[in-house]
């Protein structure tokens, strides 16, 4: 089963420290990670090899935990432990810190763009989700405070085509917002992990979410809408998110990220217990009730805990890792016969 993620090379990103997150870049084109030296590195492909193009630093003064790129692939947005998010824009010669994101009281945990480029959402350890206006001047604006979490926000993610708002926190639960009337409210809050949940991720359709947690399971949640065929009840105009799957005994660690590919439908997941395992839904399962088996698993992934996992929005198959050990490992991933 190990022959189904093959290693393609292994780069030293972010030596001596921790590396905590990668983002792939709209086309694919190009790679930014983040880690424990307070820096952001952009990476390319020459040839078979990825080499490092930028190093962005001196904006941050601690830990940088989250990188997130725009949807026009000029944006580069970097939260850090600092309290501060910093906006990158991509010039002929490098990268350019144009703004920072203030008012968090203590570290930044995650940042995520909306689909439009025009909203942008922060997370931190005080408990609250922000959501950023960007206008055409490049001026950003907070147009809400959400503090519907009672513990540390993890993640955020955006819906893949409408400004719907997830988020994950060291509470055990999933929450969802969208704007109602001028304002963002919580939508839904999904209930089941009984621990720390990490990380969350839509599928292509946005259907489906996946959430990954301290608990070592991902859940998978679908959304329903009101006078659905299954008969799961929704309110008079709302749907409901109910969980269809959940996947345990596969990991033997917390789980720190989970990812969807939108290109194949795998689902990969990065585990404290140094492992990427990935998943494939099982043919044949119903849509409200779905299947998912292990499809790889390479367990020394990374010398250390495996922090992120992050599948390329161009190529199918095409998947980096990134772990405390500082490295980043591209993967080559081909669904096995019979999965």
């Amino acid at each position: 089963m190990k022959e189904a993620l093959e290693l393609l090379c292994r780069v030293p990103a972010h030596p001596e420290s921790r590396c905590w997150f990668v983002a792939w870049s709209p086309g694919g084109a190009l790679l930014a990670s983040c880690g424990g030296d307070r820096s952001v590195r952009v990476w390319g492909r020459e040839g078979p090899a990825w080499s490092c193009r930028a190093v962005l630093s001196d904006a941050h003064q601690r830990t940088v935990r989250r990188v997130a790129w725009s949807p026009c692939g000029r944006y580069l947005a970097s939260a850090s432990f600092d309290a501060t998010t910093c906006i990158w824009k991509k010039q002929e010669d490098g990268f350019e810190c144009i703004t920072t994101l203030e008012g968090h009281e203590n570290e930044v945990k995650s940042v995520a763009w909306a689909p439009s480029g025009t909203l942008l959402a922060t997370c931190s350890r005080d408990k609250s989700v922000w959501v950023w206006e960007v206008d055409e001047e490049e001026e950003y604006e907070c147009v809400s405070v959400l503090n519907s979490h009672t513990q540390d926000v993890k993640h955020v993610v955006w819906h893949p085509n409408q400004e719907l708002l997830a988020s994950a926190s060291y509470d055990d639960t999933v929450k969802l917002y969208w704007e109602e009337e001028d304002d963002w409210v919580c939508c839904a809050t999904l209930e089941g992990h009984q621990s720390t949940v990490w990380s969350v991720a839509f599928d292509h359709s946005g259907e489906r979410l996946a959430s990954c947690s301290d608990d070592r399971t991902v859940r998978v949640w679908q959304r329903f809408r009101p006078g659905n065929e299954r008969g799961v009840p929704c309110s008079s105009t709302e749907p409901t998110w109910k969980c269809v799957c959940n996947l345990s005994g596969y990991h033997t660690r917390t789980i720190y990220d989970v990812a969807w590919c939108h290109l194949t439908g795998a689902l990969a997941t990065a585990c404290g217990d140094d492992a990427i395992r990935v998943f494939e839904e099982s043919a044949g399962g119903a849509e409200q009730e779905p299947g998912f088996s292990l499809a790889a698993h390479v367990p020394r992934a990374h010398a250390q805990d495996v922090n992120c996992v992050a599948w390329s929005p161009a190529e199918p198959g095409l998947l980096a890792s990134c772990g405390d050990d500082g490295d980043i490992a591209f993967w080559r991933y081909q669904r096995p016969e019979g999965c």
